[in-house]
């Protein structure tokens, strides 16, 4: 299988996040700024935790051929 090569580098730094007047603001690295619902964070933190997840069994993986 061929390498896949990434556009860029992947952040090292975790964003933050906080609660104002009712939405979740997410403040990320580069400027990149997101206003959510309640219900689209809780949506994206759980695709997050499930994305890293996984994400986290590749690199264990990647030494290990199956």
């Amino acid at each position: 299988m061929a390498d896949r090569i990434l556009p860029h580098e992947p952040e090292i730094k975790g964003g933050n996040a906080s609660a104002e007047e009712g939405q979740v603001m997410l403040d990320g690295p580069d400027g990149v700024a997101v206003a959510m619902s309640p219900e689209a964070a809780i949506a994206t933190a759980h695709s997050l935790l499930e994305a890293a997840e996984e994400a986290s069994d590749q690199r264990g993986a990647e030494g290990h051929p199956s």
